[in-house]
């Protein structure tokens, strides 16, 4: 009897050079539309976002250690906060780049905040962390920012190019629709059926399988789904404009404290790495132990390392992706010289103009396709997270503190604009809130005896 045969690839291999430029354009197909919003909707430059998120992925993987298989990207928690201070009447007489500078004041901070938080973790040990950070919370965090990215995607796969005469935006809504559903079904398919090298490609190919209806349909009604003139430039070579931080007491006090509610973010990442990488390392067989899990503290200084090589030179603040775990989930790759050759392909990317109008070329419907399948893997880890520490789901303090920080996390995001909570006077960011009041929670339930585990009294769920 044949034994079959185990692929994907373990943090310290290194697969064949065409595969790993394969796999690298993979991990930034999944990061870049993010990465991207996040520069326009704070008015930070794309090119220079880009570049950022590739250096500081790279300052990540050598501080690790390049035992930690992660992507370092721009982090939607920071949006508001960045905004705040862009947007200040204080700064109104400020030209672009001087808004820009300040906020990477704050940013920059903010990262002094993650080392701190590391440096801490690696001196007082695992176990205070996991009460601190139990499988409920992260888990449920984890849950949360995949859930809350649902309407995004959403969103993403309608989305019709801009410009667009009335009487055929309808037409081309329903065109937008085939793209996405073509792309997000495809890209299922090749992951499950796929076999083989071919089965670690699924995300590329459903790109390109999606991309390609996107070209037929734009060719047979004229709609203009594939464009090309994205950046319009005489010059092929374009240099990130790069600009150094001001200090600001009010950036400090705006962007600074975020950074405390990605701690969660960044740990449940970590717990969700651990499963996979173990899982392949077992189902390989190999003699090597990948105790990721333990490497938390060391990971929050890399966060934080990258905050500062990005606030430095002009990007947002940012945190490791979530989706680029979901990447590395579906195609069995966790390289860390994947997501190396990923960030230098990235900033060379920037660089280009040509290159960077590929890029954004690919159809928002299909970039929506793959949302769809990419958040919802997101939400689905939290669950293994859970299932993964044996959660107790019976016990009332675990209900409630997973039902609290999924009500307002999911709640705050879907209610409020923006996903801020207007509470006493100040508007906060959801996920973060729902964050610091499961930890909150959770440490004041675990006050007192310990709860015994039992099953939940029908009365109360009748």
């Amino acid at each position: 009897m044949m034994t079959k045969q185990v692929v994907g690839y373990l943090p310290d291999e290194r697969p064949p050079f065409i595969e790993l430029i394969f796999f690298a354009l993979q991990q930034i197909v999944v990061m870049f539309p993010a990465t991207v919003l996040v520069a326009l909707i704070t008015g930070f430059h794309v090119s220079t976002t880009i570049f950022a998120s590739g250096l500081a992925t790279l300052g990540f993987l050598l501080v690790t250690g390049r035992k930690i298989p992660l992507y370092y990207g721009s982090s939607f928690s920071y949006i508001a906060a960045i905004a705040s201070i862009m947007s200040a009447d204080a700064f109104a007489s400020y030209t672009l780049n001087d808004k820009i500078s300040v906020a990477q004041f704050g940013i920059v901070m903010s990262g002094l905040v993650s080392i701190a938080a590391g440096l801490l973790i690696r001196r007082i040990g695992k176990d205070f962390i996991q009460k601190v950070l139990p499988a409920t919370v992260t888990g449920s965090i984890a849950m949360i920012i995949g859930l809350s990215l649902a309407a995004n995607a959403m969103g993403n796969a309608s989305s019709i190019p801009k410009g667009l005469a009335d009487s055929v935006k309808e037409q081309a809504t329903n065109y937008a629709w085939i793209i996405a559903l073509v792309t997000l079904f495809s890209t299922i398919l090749y992951s499950v059926y796929l076999k083989g090298k071919l089965s670690q490609f699924p995300i590329l190919f459903g790109l390109f399988t999606g991309y390609f209806v996107a070209l037929i349909i734009g060719w047979t009604t004229g709609i203009p789904f594939v464009s090309f003139n994205a950046i319009t430039s005489d010059s092929i070579v374009n240099l990130p404009i790069f600009t150094l931080p001001k200090p600001s007491w009010a950036a400090v006090f705006a962007i600074m404290p975020i950074a405390v509610a990605t701690i969660p973010e960044s740990t449940a990442h970590i717990y969700q790495l651990d499963i996979y990488v173990k899982d392949l390392a077992r189902k390989k067989g190999s003699p090597k132990e990948y105790d990721i899990e333990n490497k938390l503290g060391i990971n929050l200084v890399g966060d934080g390392l990258g905050d500062m090589i990005s606030g430095f030179i002009g990007g947002p603040a940012g945190t490791n992706y979530g989706e680029n775990i979901s990447a590395m989930a579906i195609s069995k790759n966790f390289s860390v010289p994947v997501l190396m050759a990923a960030a230098i392909i990235t900033m060379i990317i920037s660089c280009f103009t040509p290159l960077i109008n590929i890029i954004y070329s690919i159809p928002t419907a299909v970039i929506g396709g793959l949302s769809i399948y990419l958040f919802g893997i997101i939400a689905a880890q939290g669950i293994t997270i859970m299932m993964d520490k044996k959660v107790d789901l019976f016990s009332a303090k675990n209900l409630a503190i997973i039902s609290v920080i999924l009500i307002v996390g999911l709640g705050g995001t879907f209610n409020y604009e923006g996903g801020m909570i207007p509470m006493f006077g100040i508007e906060l960011p959801a996920i973060a809130t729902a964050a610091i009041v499961g930890i909150l929670l959770n440490l004041l339930l675990s006050m007192g005896p310990e709860e015994k585990s039992a099953v939940l009294d029908e009365t109360i769920i009748s």
